[in-house]
């Protein structure tokens, strides 16, 4: 009896203390409360200006972000010019190379559908040195290629950098499809289109920053901007980067700082952000409002490179059905090839859409204008 109670004593416990524990979220996880997302820059060298308009998300919230159309974006130089944006679907917003005034102060006025009117404070132009070099390095202890950064400005003025890549890999399907149904004429006919071949872009994710501040000389040297490990077979046929750099004032870096701690675990300015980082832009009617992002007006500097280490694999994939002509017309696989076995008699090969078309893995048929 004396065991027994014991037991009892201790099972209540356990559920005393199990009881007790409830879910908690924080005001930051559950909070239903949207707030204005600005990414974007102004351009005053040769490229476009693109300014993205999206919506906060809650931590928890795995759904995509919501864009923000409507709007009426500009941007006002101190000296009297105003560039109006035009808008391009999906919350985008593109402003074509101008002649900027390279002296006078920048700053960035959203009016939203809503009604709600932002600025930014006005900012100084920021001059980028260009990237010297993009050099890269097998890493065998990671098993995975590193690409570095070089670049210098011999006046030492820019002190603060930050980077932006594209980086684009061609690969092939495991298999050829040779063939593909004709549902007008009911039949199998070769196929015209060759779908084994693709190319796939990604964007960086990351926020990728560099400062020469405690140096002497303004210099960045083999500064590491993507890490590509040889498993993603990224680098099995031919890779190029694209690297874009950008010259940050110390208020526009201290911003991208802050960020960068906060989105280490979720990835990018549109992700969920699990604190409040905002910047430079401000609701004029309610400045309490939160509002997220920082406006700069910079130069772009970029440079690509190509590689073909050939580091990876070749995909691989089970061996293909075997079908007959009917057979292989009704299915829902992909149609490889035909073959006349010993008696006369026409099979066809199919696979699966991963295996034998490579749009699949989400790249495109399309070549890119800049492949060599």
């Amino acid at each position: 009896m004396h065991w027994g109670y014991q037991s009892a004593v201790f099972l209540a416990s356990i559920l005393v203390i199990y009881g007790c524990i409830e879910p908690f979220s924080p005001p930051e996880v559950t909070n239903t409360e949207s707030f204005l997302v600005v990414d974007g820059f102004l351009n005053v060298g040769s490229d476009t200006s693109r300014i993205a308009l999206r919506n906060t998300q809650n931590t928890n919230d795995d759904t995509r972000p919501v864009v923000e159309g409507g709007a009426r974006i500009s941007v006002d130089a101190e000296s009297g010019e105003k560039y109006e944006f035009e808008e391009k679907g999906q919350g985008v917003y593109l402003l074509p190379p101008v002649n900027f005034n390279m002296t006078t102060k920048y700053r960035l006025h959203i009016r939203r559908s809503n009604g709600r009117e932002y600025l930014s404070d006005y900012v100084v132009v920021t001059q980028t040195p260009p990237i010297d070099s993009l050099t890269y390095k097998l890493d065998l202890r990671r098993n995975a290629m590193i690409i570095y950064v070089n670049t210098h400005d011999p006046a030492n003025n820019t002190r603060f950098y930050r980077w932006k890549f594209e980086e684009t890999f061609e690969y092939k399907s495991a298999y050829f499809s040779g063939l593909v149904r004709d549902t007008e004429a009911g039949e199998i006919i070769p196929r015209r289109d060759d779908i084994s071949t693709c190319w796939n872009t990604l964007e960086s994710r990351d926020i990728k920053l560099g400062s020469t501040i405690k140096l002497n000389q303004d210099i960045i040297k083999d500064l590491p901007i993507n890490i590509i490990d040889i498993s993603t077979n990224k680098l099995f046929i031919k890779y190029s980067i694209l690297v874009r750099q950008y010259a940050l004032s110390r208020e526009a870096f201290e911003y991208w700082t802050d960020l960068s701690k906060t989105t280490q675990g979720t990835g990018s300015l549109f992700d969920p952000q699990p604190s409040q980082v905002t910047g430079n832009i401000k609701n004029t009617g309610d400045p309490k409002e939160l509002v997220f992002g920082y406006f700069s007006a910079v130069t772009e500097q970029k440079q690509r490179i190509f590689m073909t280490p050939a580091l990876g694999r070749s995909p691989m994939c089970l061996a293909p059905d075997t079908l007959t002509p009917d057979d292989a017309y009704k299915s829902y696989g992909v149609l490889l090839n035909s073959y006349i076995d010993a008696g006369g008699s026409t099979f066809i090969l199919s696979s699966s859409e991963d295996c034998a078309d490579c749009r699949a893995q989400g790249g495109t048929t399309t070549r890119p204008s800049f492949w060599k």
